[in-house]
C-alpha cells in the first residue's frame, strides 16, 4: 500500500480552509491525592482571565510573564524573547500536563526561585481546565 502524503497535507488544508481545526490534545492531571482531572477548555477560558493578566497566547508576546503559546513540550525557561529566572532555566522541567497542573498549584513550591509571584489555583478542576485551554488556543505541540 502506498501512503500518499500530498492527499493527507491536503486534506488539512481543506479542513484549516473550512475552519476545522484539530481538537487540541486531552488534558489529564492528578492531584496529590491521586484523583484524576479532565480538562474542559471552555471553562478554563474563564479561569484564564487570571492569568492574562501576565501571560498571553499569542506567540512570542510576553507580558509579565511569557507567551504561553506552545508552551506544553517546551522546556521550562525557554520561551524565545522572555528573560525567565535562573531557577526556571535550571529546573530541568518540560512542561507537561502534570508539570504544568503542579506548578500552578504552588509555583514557589514547584520552582523556588520563580519570578511568578501567583499565588496558585488551589481546585485541581480548575488547573486542568486551565491547562485545556491554553492547549487549545496557544496551541500544543
Amino acid at each position: 500500500m502506498r501512503l500518499d502524503i500530498s492527499a493527507g497535507l491536503s486534506l488539512a488544508v481543506l479542513l484549516l480552509a473550512a475552519g476545522i481545526a484539530a481538537a487540541a490534545p486531552a488534558t489529564t492531571i492528578k492531584d496529590a491525592a491521586g484523583a484524576t482531572f479532565t480538562g474542559d477548555a471552555a471553562a478554563g477560558e474563564k479561569t484564564f482571565r487570571q492569568c492574562a493578566a501576565c501571560h498571553k497566547l499569542e506567540p512570542g508576546k510576553h507580558g509579565i510573564g511569557p507567551s504561553l503559546h506552545g508552551v506544553a513540550g517546551r522546556a521550562a525557561g525557554s520561551a524565545a524573547g522572555y528573560n525567565a529566572s535562573g531557577q526556571m532555566k535550571k529546573s530541568g522541567l518540560v512542561w507537561n500536563d502534570q508539570n504544568l497542573a503542579d506548578y500552578l498549584e504552588n509555583p514557589r513550591k514547584k520552582v523556588p526561585g520563580t519570578k511568578m509571584t501567583y499565588a496558585g489555583l488551589r481546585k485541581p478542576q480548575d488547573r486542568a481546565n486551565v491547562i485545556a485551554h491554553i492547549k487549545k488556543v496557544g496551541g500544543a505541540r
